[in-house]
Parts: structure tokens; sequence; C-alpha cells
């Protein structure tokens, strides 16, 4: 089956279009039903006590599917700042691989660029666990103090 995949575009279509309608439908439930148990814990958190840097993506995800932007970034900024970038990563990520078969898009992106961002997600996982004022805001809504 994989060889099929990789040589068949109708299938590599059929594949991006049933993961898509999947994560659509859970992004509708979870907009009509914004009550229902998050299905996910931070096990850093449940086990130290300390925010890693997406505690709180989870509540930011969940506010942005009802369309409360300011209370997602109070959640999680990082993970609301970088989602536009990841979600533009995976589709043209995806469109490459139904084209071409391959992947082409990731020779593209510089290796200095993707250590800035993970030196700055994990200066920022260090940060929000310092208890001193201006770095609890950055506690999974933390800012809510702060923005209206």
């Amino acid at each position: 089956m994989g060889v099929k995949i990789k040589k068949n575009r109708k299938y590599r279509i059929m594949v991006v279009l049933c993961a898509g309608l999947a994560l659509a439908s859970m992004a509708i439930f979870y907009h009509f039903h914004p009550t229902f148990p998050f299905p996910f814990s931070c096990a850093v958190y449940e086990f130290t006590g300390l925010y890693c840097p997406g505690c709180g993506a989870g509540r930011a995800c969940r506010a942005i599917l009802q369309f409360r932007f300011v209370e997602a970034f109070c959640y999680n900024p990082v993970f609301v700042i970088l989602l536009p970038f990841i979600g533009l990563y995976f589709a043209v990520r995806m469109v490459d691989w139904v084209i071409t078969g391959g992947n082409h898009v990731d020779k593209k992106i510089s290796v200095t660029l993707l250590i800035v961002v993970l030196v700055l997600v994990l200066l920022f996982g260090a940060l929000r666990n310092i208890p001193v004022y201006p770095f609890t805001l950055l506690a999974p809504g933390g800012l809510a103090e702060v923005l209206p």
C-alpha cells in the first residue's frame, strides 16, 4: 500500500482530504461543544508542577475555535503567534506531497531560523516559571490580568 500511495497522486489527494476532513470535523465539534473536556493535559506540569512552553496551548486552541483570540493569547502567546506559521508549513508541505510525492519544502527552511525559534520557545518556557511579577504574566492565563 505504501508504494501505491507514493506513486499514485489520486491516493495522496484522498489521504490529504481525509486528514483535512477529520481535522475540520474535530474543529467543528469543539466549536459547538465548548464545555466538552479537552482530552489532553500537560504531562510536564502534572509531574513537575512547572509550565512547559506548550502549557495552555490546548485551552488556546479551544479559545481560537470559539473566536476568542485575546483569551487564546492570554493562555499561550507564543503558540498563538507560531500557529499561523505552523499551519502554513503543513499546508505547503501537503500540497508539495500531493503534487510531487516527495518533500521539497524542508530543504528550503533555514536551519538557523529553526534554531532561533527553538531557543526562543525554550527561553519562553524557562521565563514563564519564574515566580516574579513580570514573568508571572507568561503563565497560562497570566496575561488576563493586563489584557481586556
